[in-house]
């Protein structure tokens, strides 16, 4: 059964390890490698699935080329040695996923960017729009202005927020181990677990240290991934990533460790917006857009009345009809000034009031949720 997981999945984030990608010994791109998984990313893409990558590599690659010694990088050689690499990892892809008729997307982000709620409403809304359009997003952290972020197991970490980010059912993680055991594989009596239902404590004693002189992720960050994505909705994978088409080796039942998901990406994350955010205004809708969001429909500028309360774009409001009564709670996207410049308007009329092009939702329906009763 966890061998269909993958190809099931609707939307896919893949994170691929550092060490895939470079060659240990010459620290030059592993081309054959990457053109492999390139092919089994334009065979899912062409069976209609969401395809996204988180990349590491940019580090290793940078170093080389710009003749850095070998071991532990100064701060600020890491961000030099990140903005060169970046340059041929973004190149690489480009040029391999374009063959297969794909255009590919750079997208370069901190863990702060699907935190922090307005950076995070900005990076959802452009990788939903890339993913609309047929791209394929390649997501690297920015190490260029990274400064604490540089540190063991931020890209396992980062991928896990993306896949929550973006309401992924799928999250596999290619690195240098098959998946989790009991005790470090290289021991006697270590075995291979194949499924975990639930990151106990036991599980986590698992957990050994990093992998790699390149990576900077161990089994414990990836099981501090893990809860993240699983938390989030989506399944999980630990697959080792060495062989030629590591994406279609995982269908074919390869090896690897599958955590079950908690819930689905759309439950989690409307109860996120429900239980987990204190709303700092309120928006009171006419009966009209009471009756569209019951519906199903986001609420536009047209549908509400008057706006209370300061908050700023991306802050969690309660949405009430003109009785006081709850309708719903959202992530809403304008700021409070703007939010009453535009209310009662139509979403034609926003540039003109504004003098910006913003969102033609007041919260679109992907960030509201209904209040029962």
């Amino acid at each position: 059964m966890s061998a269909s997981y993958l190809a099931e999945a609707q939307r896919v984030v893949v994170k691929i390890g550092s060490a895939l990608l470079t060659d240990a010994e010459t620290g030059k791109l592993n081309r054959a490698w990457l053109q492999a998984l390139v092919e089994d990313v334009a065979r899912m893409r062409g069976r209609g699935q969401d395809v996204l990558i988180v990349s590491s590599g940019a580090i290793a690659l940078g170093r080389r080329a710009l003749k850095l010694a070998p071991g532990k990088l100064k701060l600020e050689e890491s961000q030099a040695a990140a903005a060169v690499g970046q340059i041929g990892l973004a190149h690489a892809f480009q040029e391999m996923l374009s063959a297969y008729g794909h255009s590919c997307a750079q997208i370069l982000v901190t863990l702060e960017d699907t935190e922090e709620r307005r950076r995070y409403l900005n990076a959802r809304s452009t990788i939903s729009t890339l993913l609309k359009l047929g791209a394929v997003p390649v997501i690297n952290e920015n190490d260029t202005v990274a400064t604490t972020e540089i540190r063991y197991g931020d890209n396992d970490r980062l991928a896990a927020r993306v896949a929550s980010m973006m309401s992924a059912d799928c999250l596999v993680l290619l690195s240098d181990v098959d998946g989790l055991y009991t005790i470090p594989p290289h021991l006697p009596g270590a075995t291979h677990l194949a499924e975990v239902a639930d990151i106990t404590p036991e599980i986590e004693a698992m957990a050994g240290g990093a992998a790699s002189e390149f990576s900077r992720g161990g089994m414990k960050t990836k099981l501090a991934a893990a809860r993240i994505a699983t938390e989030g909705g989506a399944r999980m994978a630990i697959a080792d990533g060495h062989g030629l088409h590591p994406l279609k080796a995982i269908e074919d039942g390869a090896r690897c460790t599958w955590f079950a998901a908690h819930s689905t990406p759309y439950a989690a994350r409307k109860r996120w917006i429900s239980g987990s955010l204190k709303s700092l205004g309120t928006l009171i809708i006419d009966d009209g857009a009471v009756k569209a969001l019951t519906q199903g429909r986001s609420l536009l500028p047209a549908g509400v009345a008057a706006v209370e309360g300061v908050f700023g774009r991306g802050d969690a409001v309660s949405v009430r009809d003109r009785s006081g009564h709850e309708i719903a709670a959202g992530l809403v996207a304008y700021a409070s000034d703007d939010a009453r410049r535009i209310a009662g308007h139509s979403s034609g009329e926003i540039e003109e009031l504004l003098g910006y092009s913003g969102r033609a939702e007041m919260i679109h329906r992907d960030d509201l949720v209904l209040k029962k009763g």
